[in-house]
């Protein structure tokens, strides 16, 4: 059995790599740029690119499982080609908020065109992505200082190669058809104490400057986010903070379930990615 990864060498695609070539799974690589994809012995890497959906033929042939990266605007070709050369099981990589983003580029597009095909599908929706922290490494690393509003909103961040180790095991195991496993991280933490878990692990002495709000906007639409995006996550961070939530343990559950291990803590994940931060 042939597994194809696309997105390979990505942040999550490089774990479901990892873990399947570590249960001796055959692996075939999907990236854009193969010479440089430093993935482990034995993965046969191609190249190919998902906003071009011709370029997978070749890539799709004598696969039987796929693990989809999200690009919804050219999702119906990819997953048509996908189904033309034989390919039984999708697993997609989408998120916890699937159901609002209606964009045409969005998770929920890719979760669409997978569910209106012939295809065997299971949907993957990792809650907040520990990785977002990755945003701030150059900040760290210059002046050891975060600066953003609202420290006191919490999140429950999910390391990527728990998300990884899900998308994995459903690929391989049978039962998982038509299911939508949504998920997080083990425990529900505020912004402070996520810069201050990024602090130990670099054995450094990390500032958290609290913005004002309207400030942080303007100057996040300056530097080029789009004005809907910055609304939203800072809407969502505002309620937060005013009413912060408790683990989700429903969903912290789901990773032991799926995979018998404990799931990674932001501790582990700063540790992890100490190398970004110093």
């Amino acid at each position: 059995m042939t597994i194809l990864v696309t997105g390979a060498t990505g942040m999550v695609g490089r774990h479901v790599v990892a873990e399947l070539v570590n249960t001796g799974h055959r692996v075939r690589a999907l990236t854009r740029t193969p010479s440089a994809a430093n993935l482990p012995d034995g993965v046969e890497v191609v190249g190919g690119d998902l906003t071009d959906p011709r370029s997978l033929e070749p890539s799709l042939h004598g696969v039987e499982r796929m693990y989809l990266f999200p690009v919804g605007r050219t999702a119906r070709d990819v997953v048509a080609a996908a189904e033309r050369a034989g390919v039984r099981r999708v697993v997609v990589l989408s998120g916890a908020l699937a159901d609002t983003d209606l964009s045409e580029d969005g998770y929920l597009a890719v979760e669409r065109a997978v569910e209106e095909s012939g295809l065997e599908w299971t949907h993957v929706r990792p809650g907040e992505f520990a990785a977002n922290w990755l945003d701030w490494a150059p900040a760290i690393k210059e002046a050891r200082v975060v600066r953003r509003p609202y420290r006191a909103a919490v999140t429950q961040p999910t390391h990527e190669a728990d998300i990884a180790a899900v998308a994995a095991r459903v690929l391989v195991e049978d039962g998982h058809a038509g299911r939508t496993y949504t998920f997080a991280g083990p425990e529900a933490l505020t912004a402070a104490a996520q810069v201050d878990a990024i602090g130990a692990a670099i054995g450094a002495t990390v500032r958290f400057d609290d913005l004002d709000p309207a400030q942080a906007r303007a100057e996040w639409i300056g530097n080029g986010y789009p004005e809907a995006f910055v609304d939203w996550i800072f809407a969502m961070w505002a309620e937060s903070a005013r009413n912060p939530t408790p683990t989700n343990q429903e969903w912290a559950d789901v990773v032991p379930q799926l995979t018998g291990r404990p799931a990674r803590t932001f501790a582990q994940w700063a540790t992890d990615h100490a190398a970004d931060f110093r």
